[in-house]
């Protein structure tokens, strides 16, 4: 298994611009619901790109994610198209869902993106399910499980961790420990550790830097290896930190007003990503500040194109509604 610093200079430009569009469209969506644009619950992923990257590097369209309601970043990293996405959290006809599901519910099956979810712990059975097909038919995909510190109590994925175990599924549960369940600080809340939970259930697990791609590279490649092998589930356990509020309008008084300003200046795994293929000469910064450029106007016309694309019409209210096979 190469470590992340031996990718290639193609990889690590895809890579990083991967990051930068997330961080881009988060926040163009930030300023967009600011603005009374965007209808309904908006969470974003800004900050925590590194793990969705990370992890999603190692995939392609025979594998499987299921995501959390902090989905957008995941949706990009696996592949979703930007556009359709903007399309779909605009609530517009021709979003990746028709503009049913908005920010909360982006799925995309052609690209193995089960869907973000609104249930806290939902994802990880779907993942499992998934997982369970994949073992079966003998494709060679791997089922990743995104969920966060919050979600690791709840008793879906414990339930998860013990399937996933006995059937010896090819899956990789992702804990994004951002620190807080809502408002609720993850070092209250999670009783042990999410490492001891998974040893519990005989799963091996890994303690992951997730402001570091690097790291979240590697050891995700590792775990996604061992289950492409038959190695079974495995758990990492990502610890980041998230730059807005749970959801957009969250005022954050349960975070201390210098928290946000250090992870920013400090703790941001673009600029981190920035500074070590720079300083190791891998990739000029005018190369990534030119990616920077662009992923601001990718962003940018997304949004133009959301505001131009219809709506759904009454036509349309009763479609979708039975799966026909």
């Amino acid at each position: 298994m190469a470590s992340g610093l031996q990718l290639s200079r193609h990889e690590l430009i895809a890579a990083y611009k991967r990051m930068r569009l997330i961080r881009e469209f988060e926040e163009a969506v930030h300023q967009e619901f600011s603005a009374g644009n965007i209808p309904g619950f908006v969470h974003l992923y800004a900050g925590e790109e590194a793990s969705g990257v990370g992890v999603c590097m190692h995939l392609d369209d025979r594998d499987a994610i299921a995501s959390t309601h902090r989905g957008h970043g995941h949706c990009i990293a696996k592949g979703c198209d930007a556009e359709g996405m903007m399309l779909e959290i605009f609530g517009r006809k021709d979003g990746l869902c028709g503009g049913k599901g908005g920010s909360m519910h982006i799925a995309d099956l052609s690209k193995g993106m089960l869907g973000a979810n609104g249930i806290v712990g939902a994802g990880a059975p779907l993942a499992c399910g998934a997982a369970l097909t994949a073992k079966t038919l003998g494709t060679g995909g791997v089922s990743i499980c995104f969920y966060g510190d919050g979600a690791s109590n709840q008793g879906a994925v414990l339930e998860s961790y013990n399937l996933a175990k006995i059937w010896n599924l090819p899956m990789v549960f992702v804990a994004e420990d951002n620190g807080y369940a809502e408002a609720t600080a993850s070092s209250w809340s999670v009783g042990g550790s999410q490492s001891g939970r998974a040893n519990g259930f005989g799963i091996p697990s890994r303690e992951v830097d997730g402001t570091d791609f690097f790291a979240v590279y590697e050891a995700a490649g590792e775990a996604i290896e061992r289950a492409r092998a038959g190695g079974g589930p495995s758990l990492l356990h990502v610890r980041l930190n998230r730059f807005y509020g749970h959801f957009e309008g969250d005022a954050m008084t349960y975070r201390h007003p210098d928290e946000v300003p250090h992870i920013r200046a400090n703790l941001d795994p673009l600029t981190l990503f920035r500074q070590r293929v720079i300083e190791a000469s891998l990739i000029p910064a005018a190369d990534l500040d030119a990616i920077d450029r662009e992923s601001v106007a990718e962003a940018a016309r997304c949004v133009k194109a959301a505001k131009a694309a219809p709506l759904p019409t009454a036509a349309d209210l009763l479609t979708d509604v039975y799966v026909s096979y």
